[in-house]
């Protein structure tokens, strides 16, 4: 055999190891987060309105679906998945509600030092955290466009992953 031959044998090998321990990985991180997510509040979306960090009232619309997003400032994983939720901000209705993350000046220092405008509601008292039955970070609801829930997610989704649920929350 020669030297080339047994290189791409290896690292053929090495490939299939990779893919197959992503497979498993995504097998576990949704098993993870079907258990997590099944205390949360599983009804109809109830009117919100709120005033949001640039001090503008929000409530959200009627005829739209929307994604609701539970994160904190001092979450790892939050960290990870904001700019997935910045880049579905552009397209689809979406609302972020930090909680436990500091003052509001505090949280727009970090929204202004990513880059991030994405509309944010401060949950300094943790009501919607508690409405909800929020356990951990993020927590990511869809609602429909009637705010029947769709999907619930708990941990960090990916930007295809949160345009796949937004475009099946908007055609159903």
């Amino acid at each position: 055999m020669t030297k080339s031959l047994i290189i791409k044998q290896k690292l053929k090998k090495y490939i299939k190891e990779i893919a197959l321990f992503i497979l498993i990985m995504t097998v576990i991180a949704n098993v993870i987060s079907f258990y997590k997510s099944m205390d949360l509040n599983k009804q109809k979306l109830q009117e919100m309105s709120v005033t949001l960090l640039d001090k503008t009232s929000y409530t959200h619309p009627k005829d739209k679906p929307i994604l609701i997003h539970f994160w904190a400032t001092w979450c790892p994983t939050c960290k990870l998945e904001a700019s997935n939720i910045q880049s579905i901000s552009k397209d689809y209705e979406v609302l972020t509600i930090a909680v436990n993350s500091g003052s509001n000046e505090e949280i727009k220092e970090y929204m202004s030092k990513n880059s991030f405008d994405f509309k944010v509601y401060s949950d300094e008292s943790v009501f919607f955290a508690k409405e909800f039955k929020i356990a951990a970070y993020p927590t990511t609801f869809i609602y429909d466009k009637d705010k029947n829930l769709i999907f619930s997610e708990v941990g960090f989704t990916s930007t295809l992953g949160l345009y796949f649920r937004m475009w099946i929350a908007d055609k159903f």
